[in-house]
């Protein structure tokens, strides 16, 4: 019970706030969008620079917590695409977007302020190892599915394919952040104390704003129709995902705790905003992707609970 009073709830409470603030026209659709474009556009690509910039790139990268959390992602993707294009007979384009879904996790707003609390901010240097990868490979993995999706019989090039992927990934400000810190870690470059003081205040507004900005989000959505499709994304997200991750990071790699802690909190998270805006962008699978995100949020506070249980 500590671990849902004293962990899970603040972090939902924050969420809660937003949403009810937002329900109740204390902060309008316009504001909403507004802070989320400063958290995302901004606040928290400040906090993924510093992170990258400062972090120590030879303990961080622990090939078992990489491959362990990835393959659950994948796992997550290959039981919504398959029981979406196969088990519903969805179309190709509505596959790859509801596969997405359950192949991107929401590693940045839940799950760093999760992992923090639960084990404190001396356990993210794996988190962070996850997140600095995430977006590219996932994005690039998930635009190149659905571009093929979309160009087959048209003839595109792989090389045109490829322009399409790089300048969609790199045009993230979350991308453009973790590329900006790597530059600094690996360069060693010195940066005046004056300078990182004034992202230091970038960071810590990152996630309070992000969460409270999530749950003026969330109100949009409206958990409607496709009923067995949701619940399969909302089962592959909260329980495939981190199952996967959790068997190869006891059975097979032999994690350290604070690695297993990492991969498993990250990958127990439900799907980001960022899985709706991707079915959103291409205009195919929205209703499921909007519907997902919101039931597995909810649900995630039993499941996280769950899982941090499980965790030593």
């Amino acid at each position: 019970m500590s671990a849902l009073l004293d962990v899970i709830l603040p972090v939902f409470m924050v969420i809660g706030f937003g949403y009810a603030a937002a329900r109740l026209g204390l902060f309008s659709d316009a504001a909403v969008d507004g802070l989320m474009r400063f958290a995302q556009n901004f606040a928290v690509p400040c906090l993924l620079f510093k992170s990258i910039a400062t972090l120590d790139l030879s303990g961080a990268y622990d090939a078992g917590l990489l491959l362990s959390f990835y393959a659950g992602a994948f796992s997550g993707f290959a039981v919504c695409f398959l029981g979406a294009r196969h088990g519903f007979n969805r179309p190709l384009t509505d596959s790859v977007a509801i596969g997405f879904v359950g192949l991107f996790s929401n590693s940045l707003l839940l799950g760093l302020p999760i992992t923090e609390r639960a084990y404190g901010a001396e356990a993210l240097q794996g988190n962070f190892a996850i997140i600095s990868i995430h977006s590219p490979l996932l994005y690039g993995f998930g635009i190149a599915l659905m571009e093929w999706a979309r160009t087959r019989g048209q003839g595109l090039s792989p090389a045109a394919l490829s322009r399409q992927v790089v300048r969609a990934i790199f045009s993230q400000p979350l991308v453009i952040g973790i590329t900006i810190g790597f530059a600094v870690n690996l360069s060693n470059l010195p940066l005046p104390g004056a300078f990182w003081g004034g992202v230091d205040l970038m960071t810590r507004a990152a996630i309070p704003a992000a969460l409270f900005g999530l749950g003026g989000v969330l109100l949009r959505y409206k958990p409607e129709g496709d009923k067995a499709t949701i619940a399969m994304v909302c089962a592959a997200s909260l329980l495939v995902h981190p199952g996967v991750t959790w068997a190869l990071g006891t059975l097979v790699f032999a994690l350290d705790t604070a690695a297993l802690r990492s991969a498993v909190v990250t990958a127990a998270m439900a799907p980001g905003v960022n899985a709706y805006l991707f079915a959103h962008v291409y205009g195919v699978g929205k209703r499921v992707a909007a519907s997902s995100v919101l039931i597995a949020t909810a649900l995630s506070i039993a499941s996280v609970w769950m899982w941090l249980a499980i965790l030593p």
